[in-house]
């Protein structure tokens, strides 16, 4: 089957550990591990890639050898007491050892479907932003709910997209610590990942067949997709 180019991210940097089993689908062994990506600020982004066996065949990956993953931005459900949370994780289909270093070490473009009514607001700092939810779909009725925000002009534009919409983001995967309350009163440490967009435009209103939010879709906790 022909590869969708509705998700594609190229992600370049340095992995921190050597991947670690992870699970088995259809006989083939998956693994994961962190690959650290520079902003173009002193600052980093820890981001979990998942790799196959066949395309670890033959290949080590070590932490001080400069490697390119090319692959689509994926989410899945874990149910974590009776919650289903959504982790992303990037779905590596090809990987190389440049020479040189790209300019962007960190890009993605997406084409899917806002499946949860957009969210403006102001950060502490004043920026503009708006909260985003696409439904990307993939092959064999498969789809990916992605969060994406937008910025600025760009959220201005996007808080008045509707649910349905086909919409086309381009940007770059950041990941993003923060703390949260338990109910206990427990202060834990999490991990948020998110795509930052900095193209985002409107290509078409909802087809017959796409994704909408229903019962089973996943517990969003407003789009913060934790670790």
């Amino acid at each position: 089957m022909e590869e969708s180019n509705d998700n594609i991210i190229v992600l370049e940097g340095y992995f921190l550990e050597k991947p670690i089993f992870s699970h088995v689908i259809f006989g083939e062994n998956f693994y994961n591990a962190p690959l650290s990506v520079n902003r173009l600020s002193e600052s980093k982004d820890i981001l979990n890639i998942t790799l196959s066996s066949k395309l670890l065949s033959g290949r080590e990956l070590k932490s001080d050898t400069y490697t390119k993953i090319t692959g689509q931005l994926r989410s899945y459900n874990k149910l974590v007491g009776n919650k289903n949370k959504l982790l992303l994780t990037v779905f590596a289909r090809d990987i190389t050892f440049p020479m040189e270093k790209a300019t962007e070490p960190n890009s993605i473009s997406l084409t899917g479907f806002v499946c949860k009514e957009p969210v403006y607001r102001l950060t502490p700092f004043g920026r503009e932003i708006t909260d985003l939810l696409l439904a990307v779909n993939r092959p064999f009725n498969k789809t990916d709910y992605i969060p994406v925000l937008a910025w600025g002009r760009n959220a201005k534009y996007s808080q008045s997209l509707k649910v349905g919409e086909k919409v086309h983001a381009e940007g770059r995967l950041q990941s993003r610590n923060y703390e949260k309350a338990e109910e206990d009163g427990t202060i834990i440490s999490k991990t948020a990942y998110e795509v930052s967009s900095s193209v985002i435009y409107l290509l078409s209103t909802q087809e017959e067949g796409n994704p909408l939010p229903d019962e089973t879709n996943p517990d969003l906790e407003g789009n913060i997709l934790l670790s």
